[in-house]
């Protein structure tokens, strides 16, 4: 009962204030992880076993400490409600991924198509600089849909499962996956280890948060068959199943080509329905946000029915 209070509490919290606007922690594991990245990466020689040990390495190193210390802390009589509470909170980003999403909507809807295209490479790591208003409105739809997964429904899942730490283990796993877990050149080796611990942590929430997408979608019987249908065909055995559902409950058509890093990538097409606009961008978040109040209270019921 009291995890399924925290997590509302979080929630509104975060609904409240957002992200810390200076000092966020993510901002400075960030700085970190680019410290321990120049201290592990090593010599352009290393072999691609040496240098996937030295990524396992550097993993273990930034994720123990901070892991640790949030299990002593949120043991701690009376004090510890507080950390879990605080932790969770710096954990979620509901509302700013609602944000970054409204303000790419809002550009769209100004034709200031160059402003845009600035906004949506803020929260997507395909190249911007040439997308027309479909392709920046795909790009945000998705990237809306998958860090729902990301930025709010793992976080949950393992604060509900494993308390504060397991919370700090699955966001600041997902930064380094998100800083490292690239098939380019450089991290194909290296950030093997971010890579697959952020599979492992989110195989579970992605395929919760698909459901979530299902139950609370106007179109799931769509989503369905997109998810099962489409999901298996994607790149990420994770996002597949979450963009496909996503895609599928607001009846749009998601995937297809994208350049990234300069280099062009066949993707698979993901829904079924029309191409997204700048509309479809808060309908994505609409569903989020409706996805999430529905995780909340079986959440809540859970504790709920275990009290």
């Amino acid at each position: 009962m009291l995890t399924g209070l925290l997590c509302i509490a979080a929630v509104l919290l975060d609904r409240w204030q957002g992200e810390p606007r200076q000092w966020h922690p993510l901002v400075g594991f960030g700085a970190l992880a680019q410290k321990a990245e120049q201290l592990f990466y090593g010599p352009p020689q290393l072999s691609a076993a040496a240098r996937r040990e030295r990524g396992i390495e550097a993993v273990i190193l930034l994720l123990a400490p901070w892991v640790l210390a949030a299990a002593i802390l949120a043991w701690l009589p009376l004090l510890g409600t507080l950390v879990a509470l605080g932790l969770l909170y710096l954990a979620i980003g509901a509302r700013s991924l609602g944000e970054h999403a409204e303000a790419v909507a809002t550009a769209l809807e100004a034709d200031d198509l160059p402003l845009a295209r600035q906004r949506v490479g803020m929260i997507v790591s395909r190249d911007t600089d040439e997308l027309d208003e479909e392709g920046i409105s795909r790009a945000t739809v998705e990237s809306v849909l998958e860090n729902g997964c990301d930025a709010i429904f793992g976080a949950l899942f393992w604060f509900a499962l494993t308390g504060a730490a397991g919370a700090v283990l699955y966001r600041l796993a997902n930064t380094l996956d998100a800083m490292w877990g690239y098939r380019t050149p450089r991290y194909l080796h290296f950030g093997w280890a971010a890579a697959r611990l952020d599979d492992l942590l989110n195989w579970i929430p992605a395929r919760l948060t698909a459901l979530g997408y299902m139950a609370v979608g106007p179109q799931p019987a769509l989503a369905w068959r997109c998810w099962r249908e489409q999901a298996p065909g994607w790149k990420s055995p994770n996002a597949g199943p979450v963009m496909a559902a996503g895609a599928g409950a607001l009846g749009l058509a998601l995937g297809g080509p994208a350049r990234y890093h300069g280099q062009w990538q066949t993707r698979p097409a993901l829904g079924q329905g029309l191409a997204p606009g700048a509309a479809d961008i808060r309908r994505a978040v609409a569903l989020v946000r409706r996805a999430l109040w529905l995780w909340l209270a079986v959440i809540l019921l859970g504790g709920w029915s275990l009290a």
